[in-house]
């Protein structure tokens, strides 16, 4: 088994500058812009790594969001997977990438015609211990609704056995949604998580993704009118 480069994934050292990254820098900017709630916290107790975090993606504040809200332990060394053709074409934005997020490429070619993508370095990063983020519509929705989930994150959980953590972003499409510059400050927005989800006997990765879809949409709508219309201070957690 391959082993992933101790000065890039799994460094201490570059867990501690992420982690000034993530909470001192973009954590500030993100909480001090928004309304942030994090629903269903009670959903991560005794949860370890590896997992495979699984969101719905129509925002640049998605990411930030996810690694925002979740515990210290869970968030340390998550990788979040980026589009190889936009995030990694030139230094300077892989480099912010990796410093932020602890990225990974990810070919938005593969997987189109419905077959799981084989993505290497996440189930490497995955058998050494790395949690990784996926968003498997493969790029932003343009009007908020949650689209297809390509099986891939599926794919992967069942290969490695790491649970998928389901999780809803609300709100994060009508404060920066794609073509946007610049979030609106003062929106409500929210992180849901859900309980982790494990492959059933028999269920192959189209039908895992689908049910793990169905359980995104199912926070998404349960939670959205609580959290778009809260009065509720910044940065409440339930």
């Amino acid at each position: 088994m391959p082993a992933v480069p101790r000065n890039r994934f799994t460094s201490p050292g570059q867990a501690n500058a992420r982690f000034i990254a993530q909470r001192g820098l973009l954590k500030g900017v993100v909480w001090g812009m928004l309304k942030v709630q994090v629903l269903g916290a009670d959903q991560l107790k005794g949860m370890k790594r590896p997992f495979v975090a699984v969101a719905n993606h129509s925002s640049h504040l998605d990411a930030p969001l996810i690694m925002g809200a979740l515990p210290r332990p869970l968030a340390r060394y998550l990788a979040a997977g980026a589009a190889g053709d936009y995030f990694f074409d030139v230094w300077w934005r892989r480099g912010l990438t990796a410093l932020f997020f602890n990225a990974f490429p990810v070919d938005r070619s593969r997987g189109r015609d419905g077959k799981a993508p084989r993505n290497i370095n996440a189930k490497m990063l995955l058998e050494n211990g790395v949690p990784v983020l996926v968003f498997p519509e493969g790029t932003r929705s343009k009007d908020g609704v949650i689209g297809h989930f390509k099986p891939g994150a599926a794919a992967l959980s069942s290969a490695t056995g790491a649970p998928i953590l389901p999780i809803a972003l609300i709100g994060a499409h009508q404060s920066h949604p794609r073509g946007s510059k610049w979030p609106k400050s003062g929106l409500p927005v929210g992180v849901v998580f859900g309980k982790p989800m494990t492959v059933q006997d028999g269920e192959n990765p189209t039908e895992f993704m689908a049910r793990v879809r169905i359980e995104v949409a199912r926070l998404y709508d349960t939670n959205a009118d609580r959290i778009l219309n809260s009065k509720s201070s910044k940065g409440e957690t339930k």
